[in-house]
């Protein structure tokens, strides 16, 4: 089945991205976004222009792909607190407490917090599947040529570094917020918040998450170092 889709339609639509198909930078959505049901939405409003032919269907819904409402709920009822970028310095000098950067490992040897353990969430899109290729159309089609997928790896990465009972404070570039606005009453979704969702439903009891993102750390010129090249 062929069915066309006009881009502008798409980009004026502002659909949810999934976090399995996000790009490099923070979203916001919980919803998933996938090309073969946006096909058949503009195909009943009658719109033409892309072609997408690939009957690709996408892996049942992880946890990291959980509704956002849902997973604010419970890092609430786990009382998970957010700390601002200073607050965060002291806890790791004065409470033993381990900045886990989520970013893509790139942009963590570009610079990071002393100290700091890197573990991405998300990476690279590595498979081929029907479904892979797909996403990687779909990011093409957008001009981003290093998509980005779920680490299924991450939990297990986490746990190999850091034990259950280790005081952890979840940072990635934007941060995000649980605190609500009159415009996002339910804050804003993050990298770092879907990784302390993932923590807290593995067990991990002391986990804290980084309220401006790495962005306002450097900002405030606090500490960072950077890696060397291979």
């Amino acid at each position: 089945m062929t069915t066309m889709i006009a881009a502008s339609s798409i980009v004026k639509a502002n659909l949810p991205c999934s976090s399995r198909i996000s790009s490099c930078s923070d979203f916001t959505s919980g919803h998933s976004w996938r090309p073969l049901e946006a096909a058949k939405h503009y195909r009943a409003h009658g719109v033409r222009s892309l072609r997408i032919t690939c009957a690709a269907t996408k892996t049942a819904k992880s946890p990291a792909e959980e509704e956002w409402k849902i997973k604010r709920q419970l890092l609430l009822e786990k009382r998970v607190r957010s700390v601002d970028v200073k607050e965060a310095l002291r806890l790791q000098k004065e409470n033993s407490f381990v900045i886990l950067d989520v970013r893509p490992e790139a942009e963590f040897k570009q610079a990071h917090p002393p100290g700091a353990v890197n573990v991405q969430i998300y990476r690279l899109i590595k498979e081929w599947t029907a479904w892979d290729i797909a996403r990687r159309a779909a990011f093409a089609f957008f001009g981003i040529f290093a998509g980005t997928e779920e680490n299924p790896e991450f939990i297990k990465s986490v746990e190999e570094k850091l034990g259950k009972d280790a005081k952890i404070i979840v940072a990635c570039s934007a941060g995000g917020t649980m605190k609500p606005t009159l415009n996002l009453p339910d804050g804003k979704q993050s990298r770092s918040l879907i990784a302390a969702y993932l923590l807290v439903l593995d067990g991990y009891k002391n986990v804290f998450h980084l309220e401006g993102g790495l962005y306002q750390w450097f900002k405030e010129d606090l500490p960072a170092e950077a890696e060397e090249e291979d």
